[in-house]
């Protein structure tokens, strides 16, 4: 695949096709006779939703979920086949129900009142359509309470009208194992599975796929973890690394104390202080909260940020490494240092790191369905 974005782009978003098949096939092994689904909203989790929908069903993928119905239609064109089942996490609207059919889509339906529409649109094109049913087992999120579950089950439709493929719930703490809120969302939701007909059971996402064989049911559907994200912080991350992140220095300098660096003044040298400015910032989703928390590397050598994170450029101390010049690359994100370690820098989750990279960047593409 031709890199994507604009043609002068001072930095490179290096993707890896292989990796993230690699990930599909250590979640596969994981699971342990579950099948695999995999979840590619957000574009693919900002890395492109075709050519990694693409990588992922030549890795095995046949069942895709997104958030929006507008992302699942996008999806449809670059899956075109009826092979591939596509699902809408975020739910049925009224008065979309006509885009369901004609793109070959399922709803996941969240509410009670979506059922009703559901319900409804089947009895007007006269034959039933498959949809998955979420139940809300400890995230007071999306899903059919536990009392509209019970209201579900006793009234004299049943669910028998329905043609619910995926029975489906979603844990609230399943990076912390020891959490006790694991086994008490698995036991309601091991209790509707007995009584609500459906075809497979689907819990575990990322992180729950890692809890055991009891919530991995029919299926899994990882998300993060597809592009290398770790599904604990206190084990050893099993995946593979998907990206790494790269910027041009825009110009460096020499300072001594007491100048100071960037707006408010958040950095005070205390000697001779070498600063390259870099050709990233929070326009492109290097977050403004790594500002005097992040590290990146040139040449292997670990450099510190200095100061706050700007729109378009970033400092950094690169006193030990002396011979850094204008035009060089920094490794923001790299294999050392990973979507993991920036988010702990930055005090937030390796998921925002990866949906928040901006279309500024040359993104380079290798490997898989490139």
């Amino acid at each position: 695949m031709e890199p994507t974005g604009p043609d002068w782009a001072p930095a490179r978003l290096l993707i890896d096709l292989d990796a993230i098949a690699w990930n599909y096939q250590r979640l596969r092994q994981e699971a342990e006779g579950a099948q695999v689904a995999a979840v590619v909203k957000a574009n693919g989790y900002g890395l492109g939703v075709e050519p990694v929908a693409k990588t992922l069903a030549q890795a095995g993928a046949r069942v895709f979920f997104t958030a929006h119905l507008g992302e699942a239609i996008t999806l449809r064109s670059v899956l075109p086949d009826p092979d591939f089942e596509i699902g809408v996490l975020n739910g049925l609207m009224p008065g979309e129900e006509q885009a369901y059919l004609q793109h070959n889509l399922f709803p996941v339906l969240n509410a009670p009142e979506q059922i009703g529409l559901w319900r409804g649109f089947q009895s007007k094109i006269g034959t039933k359509r498959s949809a998955a049913l979420q139940l809300d087992t400890g995230m007071a999120r999306l899903g059919l309470s536990p009392e509209e579950t019970s209201v579900l089950i006793e009234s004299p439709d049943h669910p028998n009208d329905l043609d619910i493929r995926y029975l489906m719930s979603h844990m609230a703490c399943a990076d912390d194992p020891a959490h006790p809120i694991n086994r008490q969302q698995l036991a309601l939701f091991e209790a509707a599975r007995k009584i609500i007909p459906h075809n497979f059971a689907m819990l575990a996402a990322s992180s729950a796929s890692f809890l055991g064989p009891e919530w991995r049911a029919d299926f899994v559907r990882p998300g993060v973890a597809l592009f290398g994200g770790r599904p604990r912080a206190d084990a050893p991350n099993p995946f593979r690394p998907v990206i790494q992140l790269k910027a041009k220095i825009l110009q460096t300098r020499v300072i001594d104390a007491p100048q100071t660096v960037g707006y408010g003044a958040t950095f005070t040298a205390s000697g001779p202080t070498r600063v390259a400015t870099v050709a990233v910032g929070y326009a492109d989703g290097y977050l403004r909260s790594l500002s005097g928390r992040a590290t990146a590397h040139i040449n292997g050598v670990r450099i510190p940020i200095l100061g706050r994170v700007s729109m378009d450029v970033t400092t950094f101390d690169v006193s030990q490494a002396p011979n850094a010049v204008a035009g060089d690359e920094i490794d923001l994100i790299s294999h050392e240092h990973t979507i993991d370690d920036l988010a702990d820098e930055g005090q937030t989750i390796g998921y925002e790191i990866l949906t928040s990279l901006g279309q500024r960047f040359k993104r380079v593409y290798t490997g898989g369905a490139s």
